[in-house]
């Protein structure tokens, strides 16, 4: 077999989630109707907590910045897929495969972080109620997200910038709607053990590391919450937690889901398939949760909706 370096290789191919051609005008409107849905519902959480002032806090400011990425993970994956499927093309250069690579890695990653230091927060703003304004300032919140920010940052180019080092036959077909890591380094026709070994690290620390943070937090504000005398306070404290404690699940549950999926079947399009919930689903859930679950989300959302109906 005749082998040729990446740097040379012109085009890879997209398989997406279905062959049928009957499919793909469903599949369209599907993933267009998701994407608007995504865009919208995540900018309306954003411009509601910038134009409201009760909601300049650490936990809003987080969601913010989640909102932000759920816009960022979408535009990522789901408009590359229209246009292949609006041009019958399932073509992608080798550049825009790895940078779409890159940035899926990027956004990923920082919503792992994100998530993490929300759980955080909880657990400051919960376990210690008095020093909560002392401890999440301003520059801890700030330093958090440009940790988040660069960490994932420079794990995703590490990641990327090693699959240059990759052989890739001829023809390379990706069984994905996008270029998800994984799949490009089993398409490469060299060895991948360090490209391997690479990525099951950043798993274990932006998935495994992060996860396990949550937990412990959790751990620590039940531990809290139950020594609160009152039924009604504990619920007051569990509900400021119940929609981070559900985006949580929602993200972690279907990536899991995922990994679970590949792990129990040779089938590339059932894995990607379950892709969808995490890359796509979750990001259109996400603004969904925190506005119906949330009081003062609820307040600022129709106050922003109001305006924008009599805006003239």
């Amino acid at each position: 077999m005749e082998f040729t370096n990446q740097t040379a290789a012109t085009n890879f191919l997209l398989l997406g989630l279905s062959s049928d051609s009957e499919l793909q005008p469903v599949m369209f409107g599907l993933f267009l109707s998701i994407y608007l849905v995504t865009i919208i519902g995540n900018l309306f959480i954003i411009l509601a907590i910038i134009s409201d002032s009760h909601l300049h806090t650490p936990m809003y400011f987080f969601i913010s910045n989640l909102s932000l990425t759920d816009i960022c993970t979408s535009t990522t994956t789901i408009p590359k897929m229209l246009v292949n499927i609006q041009e019958q093309n399932l073509s992608i250069s080798f550049t825009g495969c790895l940078t779409q690579a890159c940035f899926a890695m990027l956004f990923a990653s920082l919503e792992c972080c994100l998530l993490a230091a929300m759980a955080y927060d909880r657990y400051v703003a919960i376990c210690y109620p008095l020093r909560y304004t002392v401890i999440m300032n301003q520059r801890l919140c700030s330093l958090l997200i440009l940790f988040s920010l660069l960490s994932s940052t420079v794990n995703a180019l590490l990641l990327s910038l090693t699959v240059l080092w990759l052989s890739f036959c001829k023809d390379v077909e990706i069984p994905h709607f996008f270029c998800e890591i994984t799949q490009v380094i089993k398409a490469a026709c060299s060895g991948t053990f360090i490209n391997n070994i690479l990525i099951n690290i950043a798993g274990l620390t932006f998935g495994g590391i992060t996860f396990a943070g949550i937990i412990f937090s959790y751990t620590e504000i039940v531990s809290t919450v139950f020594k609160i005398p009152p039924v009604q306070g504990r619920y007051k404290a569990f509900s400021t937690s119940g929609s981070h404690l559900s985006v949580v699940s929602l993200f972690y549950g279907t990536g899991l889901g995922v990994c679970i999926s590949s792990a129990v079947t040779n089938s590339p399009r059932v894995t990607a398939m379950a892709s969808v919930m995490y890359t796509v689903v979750t990001q259109m859930l996400n603004p969904f949760i925190y506005s119906l679950r949330n009081k003062d989300m609820k307040q600022a959302l129709n106050t922003l909706l109001c305006a924008c109906c009599h805006s003239p």
